[in-house]
C-alpha cells in the first residue's frame, strides 16, 4: 500500500526533477506508457521518477572530491553578506556585514542590479549539501537565512523604521545603504527665511558623486541642497531658481572622510554664503543674491534624497540638524564643535530642529516650536503586495512593464532574481520542513500573480521577448512545484503567464529559431514547461521543448557538452566557426542537463543520459576548481575552447550567475545516477559513479563501487531484503569496444548496443553482485563545419593537451590505428597518472581537472602522408573540398573484422578517389599495397 504523502514529500518528489542533466549522440530506446498513477508523489506524467539527494551517498571518486571542496565553501562562508542587500532594501540594520560584491552588490556589474540572486542559490546549495549530507550546520545556516528573509518581508510590509545608533553626541539616524529611504519634511520647514543657517552632523558611509545631505526644491529648477561630494568629491552647496544653469553654490576643498562624523553649516545672509566643515569656513560667495526667501513654499524637502532622480540617496547617518532663520556667527559654529546645539548658546534651531533620537517609529518630532514632525519614507513607496520580496525595490518589475528595449543598467532580468529567491525557498523547505520558507515562497507567487494577471497579454508577450531585461530563468518550474503543494489555482495561472508563445509555437513545429537568442535565457525556459505539461496537459509544451532539445544537440553543441559562444547561439551547424575565449557558458551546461534529465523523465530516449553523463563528466566537473576557498566557489562562468585557454575560476566582478549554478551543480552530483521506473517495477542505472542507493519502497541497497571514469567499468552489490525488479543498465554511445555484465560471475547473454539499456531481471536478494565491463575506445568528434578541427575522447572522458600556443596545435592520429578504428594506440599512458597520456610530445588530461593550465580541447588534424599500421606509404594525403581526407574516409569504415575487411576498404576508397580525379592510379596502389603489408592492432 502506498504511504501518504506530506506537502513536503510532494515537493521532494516534483523537485527532485531540478538536478544534474546529461547529453548524447546515436541512441535508441523509446518510454514506456505514462502510468495511471505516480510512484512516490511524482507526476502523473511520468514514467520515471528520480530519488531523492538523502537517497543517493556519494562514495570517493572525483565527484566527492570535487562536492567536498564546495561544502567547505558553504561551511565557511558569512550568510550575514548575503543577506546584507536584503536587510539594506528593507530598511533594517546589517550588522556591518559587507556584501558580496559583483553582481550582489551595489557597487557591481550595473549597480547590482541582480542582487538578490545568489542568496537563492546559496539556498539551494545549503538545501542539497544537508540532503546529502545531513550535517546540521546547513541545516542551522538554512534556519538563519530563512529567519532573516521572513523579517525582511514584514519589514517591507510597514511603513519603514528609523535606525537608531550612537552618534557624535547621542542618538543618530542610520541611513543603510540600499535601503532607498529618506527623511520627508513638511512644505513650510523654509519659512520663507532671508537668512539663514543650516547645521548637522553626518557620517557618511560610501563615496557616491551627488549623494544629497539635503535637497528642498519643487523639481529640478527650483532648489537649494548640500551634497557630500560633487564630481570633484568634495561637499557642495547650491541655490538656484533656475536649474543647474543658474546655481549660486559653494565648493569644499576637501571630501569628507567615510565614516567618520563631520559637521556641516551654510549660512546665507545679505548676499554672502559661507561653507563651514568641521568649525572651519572651507568656502564663501559674497554674490549669493538668492535665499530660501526666493524659492518660496517647496513640496520636496528632503535629507537623503535628491531632486533629481538618478542621483544616488545618502547612505550615512544624520544626528541633530538644525535650521535657523538667520546666519550664525563663526563662533556659534565654532561652538557646535564640542556639544550638540540644545546645549550651546544658539539653542535650537527655531525654523526647524531635529535631534534623531527624538521619534517614534518611522517620525522625527521638531523641537523648534513650529510642529514640523518629519517622516521617514522609501523612494518607492512600498510594496504593492504583501509577499513581495527582493533586494531592491519593486521599480525594476514596474519598470519592465512599459519597457520595449533591454538596458540592464535599469533592469536586469527582474524575474529571473525572483526565480531563484524563490527556488532556494523552495528548496530550504524540501530539506528542512521549515514552513517559514514555504510562507514566503507562496506569497511571493501571490505577489507576482498580483502583478503580471493584470497586464495585458500583448505585455507579457513583449516583456518576455527582450533580452535580459525580460529573462526569467526556471520560474515556471519553481512554481509548479510549488503548486503541486499549495494547489491553489492561482499559482497554476501564474507559470502560465510566463507562456512565450512565438518560441514555444516555433519549436513545437519544429521550426529552428534559435540563431541570435542569448542561450541560458531560454533554455531553463523549456524545463519550466516540461513541467506545465506535468500540469495540464497541454502537448504542445511537451513537444516544444523535445523539439528544442533536438535544436542544441548537436546541432550547438561542443564536445564538452556545452553551449553558447558570448552567451549567444550562432546559426545551426556551425561549431568551429563560434569557437572563441567565451564558448560555453556554464549556466547552459547546468541548464541543459535538468533538461535532459526533465525529459527523460517522460522519455526514457537513452540520448538525455548519453549527454548528461558527457556534460557532467566533462564541463560540469571541469568549471570547479580542484582548490579549496571558503570566501569563493571557484567556479567558471565561461570556459574558453581556443588554443591556450585558462580557465577563470573567479569570473568577472564575482557572484555571477554561474558561479550560482556551479555552487548547485557541485552539491548535487548523485540526483541522476539512478532513476526508478514509476511503478518500482525497474531501476535505471544511468550513471557510472561511486554511491549507494536506499531503494525504501523496495526494501534494498544498491552500492557501486568503482573509480570509473579511471576503471573501465563498474560493480553493483544489492543489499537489504529481498526484491523483483529489472535492473536497466545504461550501455553509453561510445561503448563501441564492448559491454559485458554477469550477474554473480554468470555472464548475461545478448550483445548490447551502445546507446541503449541492457536489462537484467531477477529476483534479487543480499549479496548478489553485478559486474560490467565497458573497454574505453579512444576517437575523435568534429566540428560540423569543419571536419579537420577536432576533439578527443577516451570513453567518456575528453582529454585536452597542456600547452601555451594559441594556435589551433596539428595533431595525427592514424599512425597507429589498429582494426576497430581505436585510436588508442597513439596515446602514451603517463606511469602513476590515470587517464594521463602524451600524444605528440604534450601531455593530454581529463577535461574535468581544474587547474589553471593552458589547455587546447579543439586540435587540427594533421595526416600528411598515408600511414598505416606505422608503414608510411609516401604518398602525401588528399582532401576532398570539405576538408575530408581519403584516410577519413577510410576508416570511416571502421571497425574491420579483420586485416582483409581493411584492406578491401582501402581497395574500394582508393577506386573511388583515382575515378574522381583526386589520388593517381600510381598513388592509388602504393596506398593499397601499404595497407597490404602493414600489421594492426585488434
Amino acid at each position: 500500500m502506498a504511504r501518504p504523502l506530506s506537502r513536503r514529500s510532494l515537493l521532494q518528489a516534483a523537485t527532485a526533477a531540478v538536478a544534474v542533466p546529461a547529453l548524447s549522440q546515436a541512441a535508441t530506446g523509446r518510454a514506456a506508457a505514462a502510468p495511471a498513477t505516480a510512484a512516490a508523489g511524482a507526476p502523473s506524467a511520468w514514467s520515471v521518477r528520480p530519488f531523492g539527494l538523502e537517497d543517493v551517498s556519494l562514495g570517493q571518486g572525483v565527484f566527492a572530491d570535487k562536492r567536498k571542496l564546495m561544502l567547505d565553501h558553504a561551511r565557511g562562508y558569512d550568510v550575514n553578506r548575503l543577506l546584507q542587500v536584503f536587510r539594506a532594501n528593507a530598511g533594517l540594520a546589517t550588522g556591518g556585514a559587507v556584501a558580496p560584491g559583483g553582481w550582489e552588490g551595489l557597487d557591481g556589474e550595473a549597480n547590482g542590479n541582480l542582487r538578490g540572486h545568489y542568496t537563492g542559490h546559496f539556498l539551494t546549495m545549503l538545501a542539497q549539501a544537508y540532503r546529502g549530507t545531513k550535517e546540521q550546520v546547513f541545516a542551522d545556516r538554512i534556519a538563519t537565512m530563512v529567519g532573516a528573509l521572513t523579517e525582511v518581508r514584514a519589514a517591507l510590509r510597514r511603513d519603514p523604521v528609523v535606525l537608531g545608533i550612537a552618534g557624535k553626541f547621542g542618538a543618530a539616524a542610520d541611513q543603510v545603504r540600499g535601503s532607498h529611504q529618506y527623511v520627508d519634511l513638511p512644505a513650510t520647514v523654509l519659512g520663507g527665511a532671508p537668512a539663514i543657517t543650516f547645521s548637522l552632523w553626518v557620517r557618511p558611509t560610501h563615496d557616491a558623486d551627488w549623494a544629497r545631505i539635503f535637497d528642498f526644491g519643487n523639481d529640478t529648477s527650483r532648489y537649494l541642497y548640500l551634497a557630500a561630494r560633487n564630481q570633484a568629491g568634495v561637499p557642495r552647496f547650491a541655490i538656484t531658481t533656475s536649474g543647474a544653469g543658474g546655481e549660486q553654490g559653494l565648493n569644499g576643498t576637501a571630501a569628507l572622510p567615510l565614516n567618520q562624523w563631520s559637521h556641516l553649516a551654510v549660512t546665507i545672509a545679505g548676499g554672502t554664503g559661507t561653507l563651514y566643515v568641521d568649525g572651519t569656513a572651507v568656502a564663501r560667495n559674497t554674490a549669493m543674491s538668492l535665499s530660501p526667501a526666493a524659492l518660496g513654499t517647496l513640496k520636496n524637502n528632503w535629507l537623503g534624497r535628491s531632486n533629481y532622480s538618478a542621483d544616488p540617496v545618502f547612505a550615512g547617518a544624520f544626528e541633530d540638524f538644525n535650521m535657523f532663520s538667520r546666519a550664525l556667527t563663526a563662533a556659534e559654529i565654532t561652538e557646535l564643535q564640542s556639544r550638540r546645539t540644545a546645549d550651546a548658546s544658539t539653542g535650537r534651531g527655531d525654523l526647524a530642529s531635529y535631534a534623531f533620537d527624538e521619534t517614534a517609529g518611522g517620525a522625527f518630532a521638531d523641537a523648534s516650536g513650529r510642529n514640523l514632525t518629519a517622516t521617514l519614507r522609501r523612494t518607492w513607496g512600498g510594496p504593492s503586495h504583501p509577499g513581495f520580496l527582493a533586494a531592491y525595490p519593486e521599480t525594476q518589475f514596474i519598470d519592465l512593464e512599459s519597457r520595449t528595449t533591454s538596458d540592464y543598467t535599469k533592469v536586469w532580468a527582474p524575474y529571473y532574481t525572483a526565480h531563484k529567491i524563490l527556488r532556494g525557498l523552495l528548496d530550504a523547505y524540501t530539506a528542512t520542513g521549515d514552513d517559514r520558507a514555504l510562507d514566503l515562497a507562496s506569497g511571493m507567487c501571490d505577489w507576482m500573480y498580483s502583478r503580471l494577471s493584470k497586464l495585458p497579454e500583448a505585455t507579457l508577450q513583449r516583456m518576455w521577448g527582450i533580452f535580459s531585461s525580460g529573462e526569467f530563468g526556471g520560474i515556471v518550474e519553481a512554481i509548479c512545484d510549488l503548486h503541486t503543494i499549495t494547489g491553489k489555482a492561482q499559482h497554476l495561472a501564474l507559470a502560465k503567464l510566463f507562456d512565450l508563445d512565438r518560441l514555444i509555437d516555433a519549436c513545437a513545429a519544429n521550426t529552428d529559431v534559435l540563431d541570435g537568442l542569448h542561450a541560458n535565457q531560454h533554455i531553463p525556459i523549456f524545463t519550466g514547461y516540461v513541467r506545465l505539461y506535468d500540469e495540464t496537459g497541454e502537448e504542445r509544451y511537451l513537444t516544444s521543448a523535445k523539439n528544442f532539445w533536438d535544436m542544441v544537440v548537436p546541432h550547438r553543441m561542443y564536445g564538452i557538452g556545452g553551449t553558447s559562444t558570448q552567451e549567444f547561439w550562432k546559426a545551426r551547424d556551425v561549431i568551429a566557426g563560434t569557437i572563441s575565449p567565451t564558448t560555453a557558458e556554464t549556466c547552459c551546461a547546468y541548464n541543459m542537463l535538468k533538461l535532459s534529465r526533465t525529459l527523460f523523465f517522460h522519455e526514457q530516449d537513452p540520448k538525455y543520459m548519453d549527454y548528461y553523463e558527457r556534460a557532467l563528466y566533462n564541463q560540469v566537473l571541469g568549471s570547479k576548481q580542484d582548490k579549496p576557498d571558503a570566501e569563493k566557489p571557484l567556479v567558471t562562468y565561461f570556459i574558453g575552447l581556443t588554443p591556450g585557454h585558462v580557465r577563470d575560476y573567479t569570473p568577472k566582478q564575482g557572484t555571477t550567475c554561474c558561479e550560482g549554478t556551479g555552487m548547485e551543480s557541485a552539491t548535487k552530483y548523485q540526483d541522476s545516477v539512478y532513476f526508478a521506473k514509476s511503478d518500482d517495477s525497474a531501476l535505471y542505472v544511468n550513471l557510472y559513479s561511486p554511491s549507494t542507493l536506499t531503494w525504501a519502497e523496495k526494501g534494498v541497497t544498491v552500492t557501486q563501487t568503482t573509480r570509473f571514469p579511471q576503471e573501465q567499468g563498474s560493480t553493483l552489490t544489492l543489499g537489504g531484503g529481498r526484491a523483483s525488479f529489472t535492473l536497466r543498465l545504461r550501455v553509453p554511445f561510445w561503448a563501441t569496444a564492448g559491454f559485458r555484465v554477469t550477474v554473480n560471475g554468470r555472464a548475461v547473454p545478448g550483445t548490447p548496443k551502445p546507446g541503449s539499456y541492457v536489462d537484467v531481471s531477477r529476483s534479487w536478494r543480499a549479496g548478489d553482485t553485478v559486474r560490467i565491463a565497458m573497454p574505453f575506445r579512444t576517437r575523435v568528434e568534429k566540428a560540423l563545419d569543419d571536419p579537420s578541427l577536432q576533439t578527443l575522447f577516451h570513453g567518456p572522458v575528453n582529454l585536452v593537451a597542456r600547452d601555451s600556443a594559441t594556435e589551433y596545435l596539428k595533431v595525427g592520429l592514424y599512425r597507429d590505428a589498429g582494426l576497430s578504428g581505436d585510436l588508442s594506440a597513439s596515446l602514451t599512458p603517463v606511469p602513476g597518472k590515470p587517464l594521463h597520456f602524451t600524444l605528440g610530445g604534450r601531455e593530454w588530461v581529463p577535461f574535468a581537472e581544474g587547474t589553471e593550465d593552458p589547455t587546447h580541447a579543439y586540435f587540427r588534424r594533421a595526416e600528411p602522408h598515408v600511414v598505416f599500421g606505422g608503414r608510411d606509404s609516401g604518398v602525401a594525403n588528399p582532401a576532398k573540398t570539405d576538408g575530408t581526407t581519403l584516410l577519413d574516409e577510410i576508416w570511416a569504415g571502421a571497425p574491420f573484422g579483420n586485416k582483409g575487411a581493411l584492406v578491401a576498404r582501402v581497395r574500394f576508397v582508393v577506386n573511388a578517389w583515382v575515378t574522381a580525379g583526386r589520388l593517381s592510379r600510381t598513388d592509388g596502389d602504393k596506398v593499397v599495397a601499404t595497407a597490404a603489408a602493414a600489421s594492426y592492432q585488434p
